[in-house]
């Protein structure tokens, strides 16, 4: 009996995807705020007070005043550029992928599957989308544009829209390969099977979620850069929709500016076993409504602050949240009537977390009461954006706490893989 290829890469995706998210709990947690790493010195700007970066740490200038909100810095410029050699070079095969589990692990296929194609010359075919439930396919144009995606990569790969007719699904190889990779595992370990294969389908697994730099010191890839930033961008009709859920946000924000902040906080995985157990050096791992709630008024956000949720829908366990911030919704609170049809319809659809990794992305503050991928990448498009007020929950002991005391290691000390890419 023959062995069809679809439900083979159904069945690794599928334990694929468990796999990633117990090590999305597990394994990664929040990186500690006691490391230093070396770094110039220089100031940046919160409302209301002053603060400095130095030798990578973000600390307050003494005599200013408190105050919660960071203003944004510069849009960051890509620092990477492409040589005669990065310029594309198409052989007679095919690189195949799906795009899975939700916009913080899109950005990372995306990156492995161009790397791939490009070290092996190969071409590579439009993915699909996939998301976590059996049958919940969609086209990659339901979400993202093509032809963005196609202009920025046609110095790098060629980019077709279907495998072609003549190509049997049999005739394609099935290889994993894990995040970040480099150009020399694809020539030891890929090369060899796309030229006995000819074709092959990439399956990116996540050794790690965190994406600091790598301790080596060398440049990141300009290749791997423009894919993981350059190359995913949304169509017009979910940008459109995403554009008008941040400006309800902030016209509920008009006492702060039309400032909001964004958590990451979904009641399924905070239930999950991994977030009940604690990370490094005792600290904990996930965070409640309650604790987040605390969190932020401690830090000195006021009641009037309005907080945009990731969590689907509303559950009777965020109540605190509201009683203390009246102002935090979901996105079915601020979705257009007229689009809730379409795009709230499947809970847990892959638009519901295509519109919660762009408004976290875009948001004033950013607070991620879970550890993970999503997390990580959100950060690294924040970083891009000039966005860098993400502050990650800890236990204040006392009464009040400063912001600049809980900005991520990612940003004050500049380790996230972002920054090996702009400048």
């Amino acid at each position: 009996m023959g062995v069809d290829l679809r439900q083979v890469v159904a069945g690794i995706l599928t334990i694929t995807m468990f796999v990633m998210l117990g090590q999305m709990l597990h394994r990664d947690y929040f990186d500690s705020l006691q490391e230093k790493v070396q770094g110039d010195a220089h100031d940046i700007e919160f409302k209301g007070s002053k603060v400095a970066v130095e030798d990578g740490l973000v600390r307050a200038i003494e005599g200013s005043n408190k105050g919660p909100w960071m203003d944004d810095s510069h849009e960051l410029k890509p620092c990477w550029s492409l040589s005669q050699s990065d310029e594309v070079v198409t052989s007679k095969g095919y690189v195949t992928f799906s795009l899975t589990n939700g916009p913080e692990y899109h950005v990372s296929q995306i990156t492995d599957a161009v790397m791939v194609a490009k070290h092996l010359g190969a071409t590579l075919v439009l993915p699909d989308i996939r998301g976590s439930k059996p049958g919940d396919e969609m086209n990659f144009e339901d979400i993202y544009d093509v032809d963005k995606l196609v202009k920025t990569l046609e110095n790098v790969v060629k980019v077709v829209k279907k495998l072609p007719s003549h190509v049997s699904l049999r005739d394609i190889a099935i290889v994993k390969v894990p995040s970040r990779v480099a150009e020399d595992y694809i020539k030891e370990h890929i090369d060899p099977i796309f030229k006995s294969k000819g074709n092959i389908r990439v399956t990116t697994y996540f050794p790690s979620v965190n994406l600091r730099k790598t301790s080596q010191g060398g440049e990141t890839d300009p290749v791997s850069c423009l894919a993981m930033f350059g190359s995913l961008e949304l169509q017009p009709g979910v940008n459109e929709l995403v554009e008008s859920m941040i400006q309800r946000l902030k016209a509920h924000s008009k006492k702060s500016g039309g400032r909001f902040v964004a958590i990451d906080l979904r009641v399924e995985i905070l239930e999950k076993k991994n977030c009940h157990e604690t990370g490094v050096v005792g600290s904990k791992t996930c965070y409640n409504a309650q604790e987040i709630a605390l969190f932020l008024r401690k830090l000195g956000f006021g009641s009037d602050t309005t907080i945009y949720l990731t969590q689907p829908r509303w559950e009777s366990s965020l109540n605190i949240l509201k009683d203390i911030f009246p102002k935090t919704f979901t996105k079915e609170e601020i979705m257009p009537s007229d689009k809730k049809s379409k795009y709230l319809e499947l809970e847990n659809s892959e638009y519901e977390n295509v519109i919660d990794f762009y408004i976290s992305s875009r948001s004033d503050v950013f607070v991620p009461a879970i550890p993970g991928l999503f997390y990580a990448n959100t950060v690294g498009k924040r970083i891009a954006l000039g966005k860098p007020q993400v502050l990650v929950p800890a236990e204040i002991s006392g009464s009040s706490g400063l912001p600049t005391d809980y900005i991520s290691p990612y940003i004050s000390k500049k380790n996230h893989l972002a920054y090996s890419c702009f400048c």
